[in-house]
């Protein structure tokens, strides 16, 4: 899943890039409102992380820009402890999430997880299960009939893309834009790779390919 983070304080970005790439998401991060008011209206992110207090352009004002020109992806903003009209604010504007400042880290890891999945109309799920898969993302392992699977980052990654959109055709230009980062080589043989790797561990028949179209994993989400 790719995410973009909008906070201008380095060492809590930094903190957060760390920690959002380690819980296997691709990351962008930005400081200016303005320059995030046109990347999150024209890059394919899965989820936006918006701190209001931005130089060049509120992040509350870029949030009513977003919204304004119809862009539907999940935001979480962040915002003072202290600042509860700002959240009001932030949520009448189009938020789905907020989180106040200071938080834990792992606070904001299972807010995005429950963002990530009430956006696939997964809300009820307390963990992300498929085709009769349970992934555990805490620990980026899966389970298939209690048998315990262990995924490299890479294919945690995929696997996860996967089961938020069972039943979905995805391209590998599609998966490609939403498992790197903007910075990142984005090779689509990597994923068919990859896509093998998932079928060696968990089997043949869970990932279809459909010829010069992309790949679809089997069965709807559970």
């Amino acid at each position: 899943m790719r995410l973009l983070l909008v906070e201008d304080h380095v060492p809590l970005a930094d903190e957060l890039l760390a920690s959002l790439t380690r819980q296997g998401y691709a990351v962008d991060w930005l400081a200016d409102g303005r320059d995030a008011a046109y990347q999150g209206a024209t890059e394919p992110y899965d989820l936006i992380i918006l701190d209001l207090g931005l130089p060049g352009k509120p992040g509350l004002q870029v949030l009513q820009e977003w919204r304004a020109g119809g862009l539907a992806t999940p935001v979480l903003i962040l915002t003072a402890r202290s600042s509860w009209a700002e959240r009001i604010e932030g949520l009448k504007a189009g938020a789905e999430d907020y989180l106040s400042k200071p938080f834990h880290p792992e606070e904001l890891q299972l807010r995005i997880q429950s963002l990530l999945r009430r956006a696939r109309g997964l809300a009820n799920q307390p963990q992300l299960e498929a085709a009769g898969l349970q992934l555990d993302e805490s620990r980026q392992t899966v389970k298939r009939q209690d048998e315990e699977v262990q995924l490299t980052a890479a294919e945690f990654r995929l696997l996860r893309y996967f089961m938020l959109h069972a039943g979905q055709l995805l391209s590998k230009s599609h998966l490609a834009e939403h498992l790197y980062d903007g910075e990142s080589e984005r090779d689509s043989n990597v994923i068919e790779v990859h896509v093998n790797h998932l079928r060696r561990k968990l089997g043949r028949e869970i990932i279809e390919t459909r010829r010069g179209q992309g790949y679809r994993f089997s069965g709807d989400a559970a």
